[in-house]
């Protein structure tokens, strides 16, 4: 008979420091596929576009862990954060503490959609954007309410997006310049 382990965060935290690429999700550890180029590259453009936009009014971090719940401490791609960063002394970022949140998904994107989504729904997340490279969509979720989210729009490589935090800011989102 098989054994399953279930972990909390900070059992997590001990048992797998130094481990990459792992996420803990509802108490199970998940090994997260290596990014390839194309996953590489979105990320790699998003992050200085966000931090030019949103220099002096939020922070951006970059594959960070996000203590979600007891349970849970995903690494998103990218976190715009509430600042200033004096404020994470000591501690992870927090549900409450996000203002958007970004997941570049190609091969992972439907356990994305189907895991992640709802988890980040579930803590209220007020916003997550899916750069579904698949598609070559950016996948838009906000209103999170029981585990899901009530609006979701799609936006094309050529519509550039705009953060429900700042609906001032445009954002060209596409992987490609």
């Amino acid at each position: 008979m098989a054994t399953r382990y279930r972990f909390r965060v900070e059992e997590f935290e001990r048992a797998f420091r130094g481990v990459p690429r792992v996420e803990l999700l509802r108490g199970e550890v998940y090994q997260m596929s290596p990014s390839g180029p194309k996953h590489f590259l979105a990320v790699m453009r998003l992050d200085p576009r966000l931090k030019e936009a949103l220099q002096g009014k939020a922070l951006v971090a970059v594959q960070s862990p996000l203590h979600l719940a007891e349970d849970s401490e995903p690494e998103p791609d990218l976190m715009v954060l509430k600042s200033p960063l004096e404020r994470y002394e000591g501690r992870l970022p927090k549900p409450e503490d996000v203002l958007l949140l970004i997941a570049v998904a190609d091969a992972s994107l439907e356990f994305d959609r189907e895991v992640k989504l709802p988890l980040y729904a579930e803590a209220g997340i007020p916003e997550v954007w899916l750069v579904n490279l698949k598609e070559d969509l950016l996948e838009v979720y906000r209103e999170p309410k029981e585990g899901r989210y009530r609006s979701i729009r799609l936006l094309s490589p050529s519509e550039a997006a705009s953060p429900l935090a700042f609906p001032e800011v445009s954002l060209p989102w596409a992987p490609s310049p």
